[in-house]
Formats: structure tokens, C-alpha cells, sequence
């Protein structure tokens, strides 16, 4: 497909297309900072040597409770962990563990090192399993928009490569929500790729669509209805291309590429079930 501008711009600029956007945003952050003083929870773990290499954790009371770790988005240039606070408090009323790891922001930080930090993330979360009272053996991962990118790169890790002392299958499972799995389209949007500085060969060799899942782990995905038809069609390329992996796509009717985001945290929602259901799977990978 040849990618015009106007195109790219109009299909991508989701925040353009939600006009209520920065009344969103501050609700996910009130609400964020009203979870934090409520609930148990430890704050900015350090998962690496950089100021950004940092994750909150919300435990539960039970020791060895499955983990399900949550990367947000903002096009890898906004946006921050604290924000998403109010993910946690309806997986952890279920006795799962919650992480929410930070990352360097584009442009002072290259796409590539922000998959490089996600994956030191992962790493560091399941060698220090035991100290912080989850399995290493029950990781799972999800993440919105530009998170859902990083989840599906995590999810091709060959983390047996990265580290000898991790398992290839270190994540068992991903609900990728709202992704980006082919970048090549953001290299002709100025309004992001002015911060990402892409090229298509760049955006291909970053882009899941084009690799294999390291593992069966299972994939769970979804994309809100009212959400542009490019989103709707990277979530089905992924779908497509990493079939052998996809468990189902969970229809999310009336969501625009934000509120989507809500129903991950809403226990009536069929994005919440969809999460607890990955989150149960008998682990067979």
C-alpha cells in the first residue's frame, strides 16, 4: 500500500479524534493517584540503571499469585506508569499480582532501546519473583496502543538468547490491546514520526507483524469499534499473522482508541473476562 500523509496523519492521530481527550487523560491520572494511596502497593522499583527503568508493583496477600505485567501506551513519547494505577485494583480483588513498568520516552530514547528496556523489565521481574511474592512461572503480559507493540515484542523474545538463565517461555500469555504491530504507516505521519524519526527499513525490523511469536503462548486481542480503520486493521493483521497464537478476538462495541483502555480495569467488561480467562489457562507451552 502506497501511504500518503493526509492519510497517515487522519488514521493515526487518535488523540485528533477524540476531542475530550485531556478530560481522559486527567481522569486516568486522578484516578491513578487515588489507587496509589488506597492500596498496597511498591512504587518506582528500579528494574535498571536509567532514571526510566523503574516499575510499580501491586502485590496481593497470597504468596505465588500469577503476575500480569501492563505497558502503556502514548506513542512511546508520553504518558507514564502512574497514570495507569486503576488497572490494578480489579486483578489483584482475584489474587493476581499487578507490574506496571515505565520506559524512556522518544525522542530522547530510540524505539529500539525501549524494546531493550521492556525486555529488561520482564527479565528483571521474573528473577526477583520470589522477593516480591509472584510466580516467575505465571507472567503475563498486555499492554494498550504502544504498549500493545511492545507486548507483541515481548511476546517474540527469544529470551533463552537474551539471557541463559531465562525460559524461552518466560511469558505465558499476552492480551494486546489497540496495537501497533506495522510501523512502516507512522513513517509518513509527521505528528509522531517528528519524535521517532523512522524509515521504513527501521519500522519494519520493529514491527511484530513481520516476526514469529518466540512460543504457543497464547494471544488475546482487541480493538475498540469506534477506533480508526487503520487500528482496526493492525489488529487483525496480527490476528493473521500469528494465528497458530490467537485465542480470540474480544469485540469491544462503543470504545473509542481510549476508552477501550477503561474496560481493562471494569470486572463487567468483556476485556476484564478476556484477561482473567488468559491470565487461568492451563499453562501448556
Amino acid at each position: 500500500m502506497k501511504y500518503t500523509v493526509e492519510f497517515c496523519e487522519r488514521e493515526y492521530n487518535a488523540r485528533a479524534a477524540i476531542p475530550d481527550h485531556p478530560q481522559i487523560f486527567a481522569r486516568w491520572a486522578e484516578q491513578a493517584a487515588a489507587t496509589r494511596r488506597l492500596r498496597p502497593c511498591l512504587i518506582d522499583l528500579p528494574y535498571g540503571e536509567s532514571s526510566a527503568e523503574k516499575l510499580d508493583l501491586f502485590p496481593t496477600r497470597s504468596d505465588n499469585a500469577p503476575l500480569f505485567v501492563f505497558i502503556h501506551g502514548g506513542y512511546w513519547r508520553s504518558l507514564d506508569k502512574s497514570d495507569f494505577s486503576w488497572v490494578a485494583p480489579p486483578f489483584v480483588n482475584h489474587g493476581i499480582a499487578v507490574a506496571l513498568p515505565n520506559y524512556g520516552l522518544a525522542p530522547k530514547v530510540p524505539l529500539e532501546d525501549i524494546v531493550r528496556q521492556t525486555l529488561r523489565a520482564l527479565a528483571w521481574l521474573y528473577r526477583n519473583a520470589d522477593q516480591y511474592g509472584f510466580d516467575p512461572n505465571r507472567i503475563y503480559v498486555s499492554g494498550h496502543s504502544a504498549g500493545a507493540h511492545l507486548t507483541a515484542m515481548m511476546m517474540a523474545a527469544l529470551w533463552d538468547v537474551y539471557a541463559p538463565d531465562l525460559p524461552r517461555n518466560l511469558v505465558k500469555g499476552a492480551l494486546a490491546i489497540s496495537g501497533l504491530y506495522d510501523l512502516e504507516p507512522l513513517v509518513y505521519a509527521p505528528f509522531v514520526n517528528v519524535d521517532l524519526k523512522l524509515d521504513v527499513q527501521r519500522a519494519r525490523k520493529l514491527s511484530p507483524a513481520y516476526m514469529e511469536p518466540a512460543t504457543r503462548a497464547p494471544l488475546y486481542t482487541a480493538v475498540g469499534a469506534l477506533e480508526s480503520s487503520e487500528f482496526r486493521r493492525q489488529n487483525a493483521l496480527i490476528g493473521k499473522r500469528w494465528s497458530a497464537n490467537l485465542v480470540r478476538d474480544v469485540p469491544m462495541p462503543g470504545c473509542n482508541h481510549l476508552t477501550v483502555c477503561d474496560e481493562l480495569a471494569s470486572p463487567a467488561s468483556a476485556l476484564f473476562d478476556a484477561a482473567i480467562e488468559l491470565v487461568r489457562r492451563r499453562v501448556e507451552i
